[in-house]
């Protein structure tokens, strides 16, 4: 009957389509099944398992293997191909069912008669663990599939539709002379996207009508009648634009006009000023073929898909950022709104790119001194060998640098002390650097040169007029996160009661998981297609199970002995005081006086306007400097310690966020926010506002970035304080804009900068943490904090009343 199915399914297999993969692993199915009733029907268990047998994979031919197993009394069983055991798969896992199935040494005891039922079930496991395997393939196989397809449909919707460009036109308006344009190629089209360039203040509505401005005017010409000499004309929307005091300064503004009809529309530009002069303008417009509804679901759409493809880690977050970006600029392109290659290369924050790039080599440098390896001893000498002494010191101190620096100078430096010292005390640096981060964010909304967030605030000049200076918002954030940061310490340590901090094995047992990796590695790499290349890989996988073995008893007696290593810090102290110390003083003297010169720079950029460099020119020139300095001739050593991959993907962040932008999510944003305020009232509005802005403002820093939030939510609020109807004062929608962009970066691990780089640092050094482990943590910290900086605002802004 065996060979009978066995003939049939062969004849099934010949005449089938080769393409239908899925039919061919149900029919491999059913041989495999058949083939196993038929022995195991025909050949009693013990021969067909017996390691002298015919049928045995080892032969006389491989002296190898018999060898192996006459010496060390080994009965080895036929061991599949490497697709039984899935790649994925922790060995862990499978090796203690191994060990109950195979004979390792004296140790355990041959296989006899009488455990036929035993072998069945081992059998059954095998195509359990086949199907598994299978699955997984097919699971593997669909993902590339369809992110291979996802991509080639983003590209052919992006090329499909051209790029129009931007024809700008040249017009001067006066208070006497206006300028009037018809549009008569409107068509199919849903939005009207109107940009003016000049000496404008983009984003205020509501202004004192005494100052400048200028008004355009969409207006609507109805042809009624064929007699009728004029057409009708009807004003369908005003868009009001204040003029800037100061000419020479250039700014472009932009604003979308829902179509209604298919009529000639025509654009009216009337100036109104204090003097009779003329005003140079630029104009440029585009049609768009979405309404904002729809472009902000598509917008909503993309960003999920994102984040999924991060948090369940199907792809890298790099391409699943590039994959993101693609699809937002194809559905840029079918919307009408192509960009041009120039236009997206500007969207990048090259400031930001070339501070992590400069930062990064002056890092790479800095650790051949071994300084980091000092810091991490003389941090476990000043907690006196408490975990947690040394941990809060270590938070304290980041969050106490983050609020001078900038958060992700300051996670450069951080992390690779970090990973030294929990090297050196047995430590998993996971934990450690998760606790950083977060109090690095929370740190850096003390001041306003701590997060990017508050840089744009307090730099914003219409906010300056309102009396937004540097020490006032200083001082009113700087209270508010000490306050925080006193609730956060005890609720990190109840997050942290479960936490193992000690699993990082020492070091025999690290070489010990390295020599079953590489014996692993080697075993997956033979392709079984002879007698001989099967039996080397039976024997490796042999060799794999009794390392495995040896290194259960081992972990069993390091975490016996673990526990009293606390105890004995004053020896171990002693003997980590010998084994790291300083390696290069000449370089350390050279390291030290480039860097401390970089962090002084700094700090006078952002009190000295006469210094004309960013902070990334400052990093640029601090690398540049240490590598002359420092006479490096293997360069290639540095540029391999460059987190290349976390440059890459803040340049596909800043290409998704810049899109997301254009597709109208975060003003869709802005604009819902104040309509909930609008509908409370008005005695309760105040306390309403600072809610909303906290929450809304963190939870979408949480999700997209702070640095385009931010810049968008900031005329919002002002013109919602400026509207008559609403009455609200500015600085406590300014303040709570602030705390929740600031600490909502906590939230996910792409919420803030300073999060991925410390996760490509970390993953480079061998230690990376998922999205989820992250989020575990930061997001329970996130919401405490900022329920915290909640309750202060309301107390200083609506009990008190310190709005002044």
């Amino acid at each position: 009957e065996g060979g009978f199915l066995g003939s049939v399914l062969l004849l099934g297999l010949i005449f089938s389509p080769l393409g239908e993969y899925i039919n061919f692993l149900l029919c491999w199915q059913l041989v495999s099944l058949t083939f196993f009733f038929f022995f195991r029907s025909h050949f009693p268990s013990s021969k067909f398992f017996n390691s002298r047998s015919k049928d045995n994979c080892f032969t006389e031919k491989t002296p190898l293997l018999k060898t192996f197993s006459e010496e060390n009394g080994l009965q080895c069983r036929t061991i599949p191909h490497s697709d039984f055991i899935m790649e994925d798969e922790s060995w862990d896992s499978t090796s203690s069912e191994w060990e109950q199935r195979c004979l390792l040494g004296n140790e355990i005891v041959s296989f006899s008669t009488s455990a036929s039922s035993e072998k069945s079930e081992f059998l059954d496991s095998f195509h359990v663990k086949f199907n598994l395997s299978k699955l997984r393939s097919c699971l593997r196989c669909l993902k590339v599939t369809g992110l291979f397809i996802f991509g080639v449909v983003c590209s052919i919707l992006f090329s499909t539709y051209p790029d129009h460009g931007k024809s700008w036109q040249m017009l001067a308006v006066s208070p006497l002379e206006s300028y009037s344009v018809n549009l008569t190629d409107v068509g199919d089209s849903a939005l009207l996207k109107l940009e003016l360039a000049g000496s404008l203040i983009a984003g205020v509505v509501n202004r004192p009508q005494s100052e400048e401005y200028i008004v355009v005017e969409v207006i609507l010409r109805e042809e009624l009648g064929f007699r009728r000499r004029r057409p009708q004309q009807q004003v369908i929307y005003n868009w009001t634009i204040f003029l800037n005091s100061r000419r020479n300064e250039r700014a472009v503004t932009s604003r979308t006009f829902e179509i209604i009809t298919r009529e000639t529309i025509s654009i009216n530009i009337q100036a109104f000023l204090q003097e009779n002069k003329v005003i140079p303008l630029s104009m440029t417009h585009q049609y768009l073929h979405a309404d904002i509804e729809t472009q902000v679901t598509i917008a909503s759409v993309i960003l999920a898909g994102v984040y999924m493809l991060i948090i369940f880690e199907i792809v890298h977050r790099t391409l699943a950022a590039m994959l993101g970006s693609l699809a937002a600029l194809a559905a840029l392109a079918v919307i009408g709104d192509r960009p041009s290659l120039v236009r997206v290369v500007e969207w990048i924050d090259y400031e930001t790119l070339a501070l992590l790039f400069g930062m990064m080599i002056l890092v790479a440098i800095f650790s051949e001194t071994g300084f980091f390896d000092y810091c991490a001893v003389k941090a476990y000498r000043l907690s006196r060998g408490r975990v947690w002494a040394m941990i809060i010191i270590l938070c304290l101190f980041a969050a106490f640098l983050s609020a001078f620096l900038d958060n992700v100078t300051t996670m450069l430096l951080f992390t690779p002390v970090t990973i030294r010292l929990c090297e050196v005390l047995n430590l998993d640096p996971r934990h450690v650097l998760i606790a950083e981060v977060i109090f690095t964010n929370i740190g850096g909304a003390a001041t306003a040169v701590g997060d990017p967030p508050n840089v744009i605030i307090v730099s914003n000049q219409e906010l300056r007029k309102t009396g937004m200076d540097f020490a006032g918002f200083t001082a009113h954030m700087f209270i508010g996160i000490c306050l925080i940061l006193l609730v956060s310490f005890p609720f990190l340590r109840l997050l942290y009661c479960n936490k193992k901090l000690y699993n990082k094995e020492p070091s025999e047992i690290v070489e010990l998981k390295h020599e079953i990796h590489v014996w692993k590695l080697t075993a997956q790499r033979i392709n079984p297609a002879s007698r001989e290349e099967t039996a080397v890989k039976c024997l490796l996988m042999q060799k794999v199970l009794t390392l495995e073995f040896l290194l259960k008893k081992k972990l069993k007696t390091f975490q016996r002995q673990i526990s009293q290593e606390d105890k004995n810090w004053e020896t171990n102290i002693q003997e980590l005081q010998k084994k790291h110390r300083i390696a290069d003083k000449i370089l350390l003297i050279k390291c030290l006086t480039v860097l401390g010169f970089v962090i002084f720079m700094f700090f006078l950029n952002s009190f000295v306007p006469g210094i004309h460099l960013d902070l990334g020119w400052i990093a640029i020139l601090g690398a540049i400097w240490l590598l002359v300095l420092a006479d490096i001739h293997d360069f290639e050593i540095i540029l391999h310690r460059v987190e290349w991959a976390t440059l890459l993907f803040f340049a596909a962040l800043f290409v998704l966020m810049e899109a997301l932008a254009h597709l109208h999510l975060i003003e869709y944003i802005g604009e819902q926010t104040a309509l909930l305020i609008k509908m409370v009232p008005e005695d309760q509005r105040l306390t309403a506002a600072i809610i909303l802005v906290v929450w809304i403002s963190a939870l979408a820093s949480s999700l997209i970035d702070n640095i385009p939030f931010t810049a968008t939510m900031i005329p919002v609020l002002l013109n919602l304080s400026q509207d008559p109807e609403v009455s609200l004062p500015v600085k406590p929608l300014i303040f709570s804009l602030a705390i929740g962009a600031c600490l909502g970066g906590n939230g996910t691990l792409i919420g803030a900068s300073a999060n991925v780089v410390c996760a490509g640092i970390a993953e480079q050094h061998g230690y990376g943490f998922s999205f989820m482990e992250f989020f575990r943590l930061g997001f329970p910290m996130m919401l405490v904090s900022c329920t915290i900086g909640m309750c202060y605002l309301l107390v200083a802004h609506v009990v008190v009343g310190w709005n002044s």
